[in-house]
This record gives structure tokens, C-alpha cells and sequence, in this order.
């Protein structure tokens, strides 16, 4: 009992606390009602006029008390359901038919109305915390459930409150799925998992007259200690390819040097020719000087021999 509580208020703080960033919350709107509440004002009104008119030679308080509850009565009796909405409705307590969309008709004492059905799209978020992966890694899961009756019989008559059986339905079906994969499955799987939850939230709730559209993992939280631990683990392997490349590239030129060097030990004319491409390109954009050894040089010391003697 302490746990089942201890699971329902943390799944409440997790319903008050914002979990998306600004650039994501979309103003809630709604369709309007208006056209409903407009309609039982008419019947309203017209079940009181009526009565009214009927007896306003007698106009007394119990006159104007009569019309009241004639015009509540006829607003209880004809009705009318939204477009996109069933009205599930017992008689005797017993199951009578869905009416609508459009104006069905309750009896007064006899007939009650179980409830509303809405038969659009309806997104429901939810939260698994603290779900285990198979290397028993702890980490929250939020995600988000595309669903819609198709059967809204079987959605009153089968489940009690099915907007919340299907969103535990997901939360179980959620934890299931992470534990059977590990932490780097998780994060390289994500739509595998989202399409193997559609199709297990979907056998699960046809039962209920409900069919699961599609089930998308929105963020997977990991412990922040774990965070950490995993960025230096991938800053390391990054560093380690890092040199691994560079020693092969020093390896592959130091093989292109010991190639060059056989090449001009074998090839005098070789040597030569690099010689003179090092000289032209030293020189070719004129900021450079030159020292080249000349045979003029040569003769400049004979000269200062001779006259020395």
C-alpha cells in the first residue's frame, strides 16, 4: 500500500513539473462547447415558455417554480453529443447503447449517462523513473502515447477509467522493453523500440476498444555520475584514434623517406635534380638569398695566395 502510494505521488510531481523547454509548450486549445451548452439553454428555454404560457393566467411563484422544472426537464431529456464525442447510456443500470454524435434523447430516472467518449487522437505523456536496462543501468524514461477509441462499448464496458489503464499499460510496457536491451542498445534503438511498444501497447488495448497509434520515446535520462563517466570514456577513445592515426601517418612517411633516399643513393642524376628544385624554389619569389658554391669563388683564393708570396 506505502509502495502504491509512494508510485502515485511521484508520478503526481512528475505531472506538475514542466519537462519540456519553452521553445516546445504549445497553448493548449481546446474545441469549443458552446454549441452543447447552446443547445441545452434552447430546450431550456423552451420546456419554461411552454409551461409558461400554459399557465400564466395562474401566475403565481408556483407558476414561474413549474416552468423551471419543466425547462430542466426537457434540457435533461433531449440532448445533444458533439461531433467527436459517444455518450454511453444505461438504463436500470443496465447497458442501453452509445448515441451520438448529434441529439439523442434521455429519460428522466430511467436513463443515466455513464459517460463521455471522445473519439479524437488523444496524446498522453508519460513517465517511467528508474527503469533497469539489462546491464542494470538506472535511467528515466519520458516518452509520449498516440491513442484513440475505435469501440466505445467495449471503452466503458471493459476497463474502469481507461485513459489511466492505458497509460500505466505504457509505463509497464515501457520498463519491459529497457529491460531487455542495455544502455548503448538504448541509445542506437530508440525507433526499434518505439515500434515494438506500438505493437505490444496495441494487442494489449484492442481488448478495451482502443487502438495505440504510436509510442515515441521523447529523452532518456541517465545519472549524472554515469554522464561523466561516459563522456571521458569517449573522450578517450577519441584521443586514442587520434594518435593511432598519426602513428600511421609517421609511419607511412618515414616508408615514403627510406624510399626517397634509396632512390637518390641509387640515382646520382637524382640528387641533382632535387637539388636544383630546392634552389629554384628558394629563389622564385625573390625574398630569398642564395649561397650556391661557384668555381669564381675558387679563383678569388688563388689570386690571394699568389700575392701573398
Amino acid at each position: 500500500m506505502r509502495a502504491r502510494r509512494g508510485v502515485e505521488r511521484s508520478e503526481t510531481v512528475f505531472a506538475d513539473t514542466p519537462h519540456e523547454s519553452p521553445d516546445n509548450i504549445v497553448t493548449e486549445k481546446d474545441a469549443s462547447r458552446a454549441g452543447v451548452y447552446g443547445f441545452a439553454l434552447l430546450m431550456f428555454g423552451v420546456g419554461f415558455g411552454l409551461v409558461f404560457a400554459v399557465t400564466f393566467p395562474l401566475l403565481s411563484v408556483f407558476t414561474v417554480l413549474a416552468s423551471a422544472a419543466a425547462g430542466v426537464a426537457v434540457a435533461s431529456t433531449v440532448r445533444v453529443a458533439a461531433q467527436w464525442e459517444h455518450v454511453a447510456l444505461l438504463r436500470l443500470g443496465r447497458f442501453r447503447k452509445v448515441a451520438g454524435p448529434g441529439v439523442y434523447v434521455v429519460v428522466p430516472f430511467i436513463d443515466s449517462v455513464a459517460m463521455h467518449i471522445d473519439r479524437r487522437t488523444i496524446t498522453t505523456a508519460f513517465y517511467a523513473e528508474q527503469a533497469l536496462t539489462s546491464d542494470l543501468v538506472s535511467v528515466d524514461v519520458d516518452a509520449i502515447l498516440f491513442w484513440m477509441v475505435f469501440d466505445s462499448e467495449k471503452a466503458c464496458l471493459e476497463v474502469a477509467n481507461f485513459p489511466q489503464a492505458v497509460r500505466r499499460a505504457a509505463q509497464n510496457a515501457v520498463r519491459d522493453a529497457i529491460g531487455q536491451v542495455t544502455l548503448a542498445e538504448l541509445s542506437v534503438r530508440r525507433r526499434q523500440l518505439d515500434h515494438e511498444l506500438q505493437e505490444f501497447m496495441t494487442n494489449k488495448c484492442e481488448e478495451w476498444g482502443i487502438s495505440v497509434i504510436s509510442v515515441e520515446i521523447r529523452n532518456i535520462k541517465i545519472p549524472q555520475a554515469l554522464q561523466d563517466s561516459l563522456a571521458r570514456e569517449a573522450q578517450a577513445e577519441r584521443e586514442r584514434d587520434a594518435r593511432v592515426l598519426l602513428a600511421d601517418v609517421e609511419r607511412d612517411i618515414s616508408e615514403m623517406y627510406v624510399e626517397a633516399a634509396r632512390v637518390y643513393n641509387e640515382e646520382p642524376g637524382a640528387m641533382e635534380l632535387r637539388a636544383m628544385n630546392l634552389s629554384y624554389e628558394s629563389a622564385r619569389d625573390g625574398k630569398g638569398v642564395l649561397l650556391a658554391p661557384s668555381s669564381l669563388a675558387d679563383g678569388f683564393v688563388d689570386v690571394g695566395k699568389t700575392s701573398g708570396k
